[in-house]
Order: structure tokens, then sequence, then C-alpha cells
């Protein structure tokens, strides 16, 4: 049995296979909330869901948004590609561990 060392994001339980990618992943996601946050605080009568979207997509964004404010807002305007690392997979195989686990505590 081989053993394949993942980690963890601590905020969503999203697994990666390489550290680095989690801990982006994390900041992306520290970064959403943040700017969610910020959106609540600020606009009045915008329902959590809305601004949690709207967080997580100027997140997602960053980069091209940092260029857009320093002079060359077109760039916002152009197709996007999604440059978060994707999880591996192993997120659903915990969840169904987590599962099993919860329901041999039941019984």
């Amino acid at each position: 049995m081989a053993v394949i060392a993942v980690w963890q994001c601590d905020r969503d339980g999203s697994m990666f296979e390489d550290k680095k990618q989690a801990e982006e992943h994390d900041k992306y996601l520290e970064l959403a909330a943040n700017i969610t946050q910020l959106i609540e605080s600020e606009v009045e009568g915008l329902s959590e869901g809305h601004s949690e979207a709207i967080g997580l997509l100027l997140a997602k964004r960053r980069e091209i948004l940092s260029k857009a404010c320093k002079g060359k807002p077109e760039l916002l305007l152009e197709p996007f590609e999604d440059p978060q690392p994707k999880n591996t997979g192993h997120q659903e195989q915990a969840e169904e561990d987590s599962k099993v686990a919860n329901f041999a505590a039941r019984s």
C-alpha cells in the first residue's frame, strides 16, 4: 500500500498533492473572504450569496484587477482562464471516509 502525502486547506477542506497549491488556494479563499466582508460592510441590501460570489470573482481575478487599476482597465473585459489549481479528487474520498466514520460512530 502506497502512502500519498496530501495537504488540506483549512478554509474549505480541499485536498492537494502539492503544498504550494494548497497554500495558494488558502490565500485565494482568505482574500475572497476579506473582499466579501468589505462588500457586506459597505453595500447595504446585498445578499450574502451575492457578496460572496463577488468576493470570489474578484479574488480569482486579482492579478487582472491589479493590472486594470494600474492603467489597463480593458483587461477586465478580456476572456478569462481560471488559473486556480484544481484539487486532487482526494476531497471526495475524504468526504466519503468521514461519512463512513460518522456512520460507524453512530452504530
